[in-house]
């Protein structure tokens, strides 16, 4: 038997009604703006995927998508109707967590890098002092790390946070680094500048990543680009000479690799990292993972 969530809407038919399906289809197309990328992520085809939406829209009585331009966009309605679909979606998967365990994990997301440096003193920390919850620490491939399908219960994010409905708050930042090919010569450099990577194909993770061309400056721009969906591609084609890229000094601790060297970028704005979580009471162990996170990082325990 599917889980129904009916939605309350002025529009909506009386013959339809909306499920959890639904509102995770919808949020899949919003996040991921693209039907096909949000039929990977959900494990359906790319028509089951517009026929959900379809059906979404048809029991709301509202287009909540437009798809007159090349890329998707959210209407008005579908900008309005995603917050509380965040909402509905997380409040489900907390029920049944909370259902199945009283005492369950505090899952924390990450689609790279974790926490970078602090990662093994953050988990250490949580470890002694609060014994009787474990921190599990999942790396999920997605633009949130898995917070806006329930999937986790609290998520490092990196870069600003586009994403409506969450609760951010704003742990520390990060110095951008070059990752290029350990043969190349400019692995040979103490430093570089974004002009130095101008004539670079540029790999691009555009599931989770946080560089676009969009870094450089009009006048030094690079024109070819990469894309890649995940870490581990973003670091075989730069190590296999393909490409080069641009992260966070976080990458230097968490994803060493004999193909790559990371030199820093003298001339890159910091990344700034967050940790988010969705609105509501959420899991109980969740402001005190938050303030645990303020002490390591603020006292620089590496």
């Amino acid at each position: 038997m599917p889980h129904v969530l009916p939605l309350c809407s002025t529009g909506m038919s009386r013959d339809h009604t909306v499920e959890l399906r639904h509102l995770r289809c919808f949020l899949a197309v919003a996040e991921e703006a693209n039907v096909t990328r949000a039929a990977a992520r959900l494990g359906l085809t790319q028509p089951a995927v517009s026929r959900t939406l379809a059906g979404l829209e048809s029991s709301l009585g509202v287009r909540l998508v437009d798809r007159s331009t090349h890329h998707l966009a959210l209407t008005p309605e579908g900008h309005a109707f995603r917050e509380k679909a965040i909402v509905a979606v997380a409040a489900f998967e907390d029920a049944l967590a909370a259902a199945r365990t009283p005492s369950r994990p505090l899952r924390l997301g990450h689609a790279w890098s974790a926490a970078g440096a602090y990662t093994t003193p953050l988990l250490r920390r949580w470890r002694q002092e609060h014994p009787d919850v474990p921190l599990e620490l999942l790396r999920i491939d997605d633009r949130t790390a898995g917070l806006t399908r329930g999937a986790v219960d609290v998520a490092l994010l990196r870069g600003p946070v586009e994403t409506p409905g969450l609760v951010t708050e704003l742990l520390h930042e990060e110095e951008r680094v070059a990752a290029v090919p350990s043969d190349s010569p400019l692995a040979r450099r103490p430093a570089l500048r974004l002009a130095d990577l101008r004539d670079q194909v540029i790999a691009l993770n555009t599931v989770s990543g946080t560089t676009a061309l969009e870094l450089w400056p009009p006048a030094v721009r690079p024109t070819a680009a990469l894309t890649v969906a995940n870490t581990d591609d973003w670091l075989a084609a730069i190590a296999s000479d393909q490409a080069v890229g641009v992260t966070s000094t976080a990458t230097v601790r968490m994803h060493p690799h004999p193909g790559v060297v990371y030199v820093p970028l003298t001339d890159a704005p910091p990344l700034p990292v967050h940790l988010a979580r969705r609105p509501g009471p959420g899991h109980p162990s969740a402001p005190d993972l938050l303030t645990l996170a303020h002490e390591v990082t603020r006292a620089g325990e590496l």
